[in-house]
């Protein structure tokens, strides 16, 4: 999922680091189970948060609780230390979820410039995609010169520099969530953003959109294991990550560009079960561009999600929109459990996808 990704050195190796502490696997997956629980349970309610507080400050707090998280990793590498890290990272990342968008978007419609929302937020996603690549090429060398504690070092750091610019940004807010009104008090922040996510049925239907679209992205998981099934060696496996990361980066880019959903997201369900169902590595070609299709169309649903929300509660909004697709990623996690072959789990995860356009055309 695209909250998971982090443009951080320990993220492609964090996963090494518990299984040299001696962790077994029953281990490390309940660790994932208490960052997804924490996770769950922090996301709508850190969105009324940020409306009720501060959408900059909020996000800046969710960063350095993830860098606090890495260095409780690097201090205290045991199974209570890493339980403690991942509660304090998913809260930092729920924190952080749907914030800075929404920040972004209001400053934007202050100036009479929503309109320009898509092609920022694109340019943002791109520079995001690129700087996880680049991490994750810097965290070979880094790891081989200074070992987990080194790796650890530049993530904390670069989550802290992360907080400082953030607190950077302007902030000039006059809405009611702003006040001190007891009716306007966090928790109806928090009952008011709930509610204009399913008052009607155009925000109600954006919302669920938003949600599909980004949860399709937990598929990245399982990508080594589709390319191995090509015959992909191990030391390939990054290489043709690399493309795919390539093609969501190029998606972004283009966000700008209004495609309806109706033709993008079609188009990505045939590439994604083609080049599923070919039995050679060029068939990882078509599933990169899958990919490139899915990250334009995450941030063209986000918009039109921004463009229909007219109360305060904008990040609660987002932030209900994000707990549906951590819901929906589980979904598809639960569907590569089935006994099936990798190449037709993928193809089959092609009907959702179109059920997703018919959606959004409605």
């Amino acid at each position: 999922m695209r909250a998971c990704s982090e443009a951080v050195p320990l993220y492609p190796v964090y996963a090494l680091l518990f299984a040299d502490t001696g962790l077994s696997t029953a281990q490390v997956s309940s660790l994932f189970a208490i960052w997804s629980v924490v996770a769950f349970a922090a996301e709508v309610p850190s969105g009324a948060l940020a409306d009720a507080w501060s959408r900059k400050r909020l996000y800046a707090l969710g960063e350095l609780l993830t860098a606090a998280g890495y260095l409780l990793w690097i201090l205290w590498p045991s199974y209570p230390g890493f339980a403690l890290g991942f509660v304090l990272w998913g809260l930092g990342g729920s924190l952080a979820s749907g914030s800075l968008e929404a920040l972004v978007y209001d400053e934007l419609a202050a100036s009479g410039r929503e309109a320009d929302y898509a092609r920022v937020a694109g340019r943002g996603g791109t520079i995001a995609i690129l700087a996880m690549l680049a991490a994750t090429l810097v965290a070979t060398p880094a790891w081989q010169w200074g070992g987990y504690a080194l790796v650890g070092a530049l993530s904390v750091a670069i989550k802290t520099a992360g907080a400082l610019l953030a607190l950077r940004l302007p902030e000039n807010r006059s809405s009611p969530a702003s006040s001190e009104d007891d009716d306007e008090s966090y928790w109806a922040t928090l009952q008011g953003g709930v509610r204009e996510a399913f008052g009607s049925r155009l925000v109600a239907r954006a919302t669920l959109v938003a949600a599909l679209v980004p949860g399709f992205t937990a598929l990245d998981e399982y990508l080594p294991l589709l390319s191995q099934e090509k015959g992909a060696s191990t030391a390939a496996v990054p290489l043709l990550y690399a493309v795919t990361a390539l093609a969501m980066a190029a998606g972004s880019a283009l966000a700008s560009r209004p495609f309806p959903l109706l033709v993008t997201l079609p188009l990505a369900a045939a590439l994604l079960a083609v080049g599923a169902l070919v039995p050679h590595l060029a068939g990882m070609v078509a599933v990169s561009a899958a990919f490139g299709l899915l990250e334009y169309s995450i941030i063209r649903s986000e918009t039109r999600l921004q463009d229909t929300i007219t109360g305060p509660a904008r990040t609660t909004v987002l932030s209900v929109a994000g707990f549906g697709g951590e819901v929906f990623a589980v979904l598809l996690y639960a569907t590569f459990a089935l006994p099936l072959e990798m190449p037709l789990l993928f193809a089959l995860c092609a009907a959702p996808l179109l059920l997703t356009a018919l959606i959004a055309r409605r």
